[in-house]
């Protein structure tokens, strides 16, 4: 099975997936709900609802519990709120069928109600990338796998990837597109194992790489919210309509692409902000 190299051009299928349009609706561009964890885990949630705006979804709504909802108010302007408690909250708001694209993970938590929203999360068969905790999650269960859906997103760093394929981590460490691979048969969706070398594959085995080096070469991409804005990128390209797949492979191109054009200093705040001289670059002509 061949792996897809992506270097400093987004191949053209890529391209237009970023920049197709709908009507002059919101809803047009799709909906999306970002899960926050309680008061003082707001921030990686808030960054992915950035992202996830910047990226074009025509709605972003983070839906925190109610110990923290002042805490979101006071930090957000076009990103909506919604309380949301538990799980029982979360299917109610699931009634909503324009919401169409959920991010679960960032801040979110390890307790009970993290646990409620991630089963509803996934009985709900929407599109969802699933990051952080709800990897962390997701690996302490005794069917890591079970309830996955091919319209899911896994996104781990190196220890989350060993704690959720733990006879896949020294291939990861050798091999990482034919790792992933394996991941992605393994889940029946499409694994994104990040890094400075970071893959993509789908469960068909479609691989992709992208090796940032190089003219992309970000090591001050290693910071505090980076992933969390990633997850956010992927979330808000799957509200506007891109496969698993498509939504994945950009997303990982846009954002080293972002940090590329802040340079040194970045912090994860800067990506979002970044998004909108990234996306001009990619219109043609």
């Amino acid at each position: 099975m061949t792996t897809t190299i992506l270097e400093g051009t987004l191949p053209d299928d890529l391209r237009r997936a970023v920049l197709k349009s709908g009507s002059g609706h919101k809803f047009d561009h799709g909906a999306a709900l970002v899960l926050t964890g309680g008061f003082g885990r707001t921030g990686a949630a808030r960054l992915a609802a950035r992202a996830c705006l910047r990226i074009g979804a025509g709605l972003v709504t983070c839906a925190a519990p109610g110990s923290a909802l002042l805490e979101c108010a006071t930090q957000l302007t076009a990103v909506m709120l919604r309380r949301c408690d538990g799980g029982a909250d979360l299917l109610a708001l699931l009634d909503d069928r324009r919401f169409n694209a959920l991010c679960l993970g960032p801040g979110l938590g390890l307790d009970e109600r993290a646990a409620g929203l991630l089963d509803v999360a996934l009985a709900s068969k929407r599109a969802a990338v699933l990051d952080a905790d709800a990897l962390t999650l997701l690996s302490r269960r005794a069917d890591p796998f079970a309830g996955l859906h091919d319209r899911c997103v896994l996104t781990p760093h190196g220890g989350e990837f060993a704690r959720l394929f733990p006879d896949l981590a020294a291939q990861a460490e050798t091999d990482k597109p034919r790792a992933v691979r394996n991941a992605a048969e393994r889940a029946g969706c499409v694994v994104l194992l990040k890094g400075a070398e970071t893959a993509v594959a789908k469960p068909d085995g479609r691989t992709w790489l992208h090796r940032a080096d190089g003219d992309r070469a970000v090591p001050w991409l290693a910071t505090a919210g980076a992933g969390d804005v990633l997850a956010g990128l992927i979330a808000g390209l799957l509200a506007r309509g891109g496969t698993p797949a498509e939504a994945t492979v950009a997303s990982v191109w846009l954002h080293v692409e972002a940090a590329v054009r802040v340079g040194p200093g970045l912090i994860a705040e800067d990506l979002p902000e970044a998004l909108p001289a990234v996306l001009r670059a990619l219109r043609p002509d």
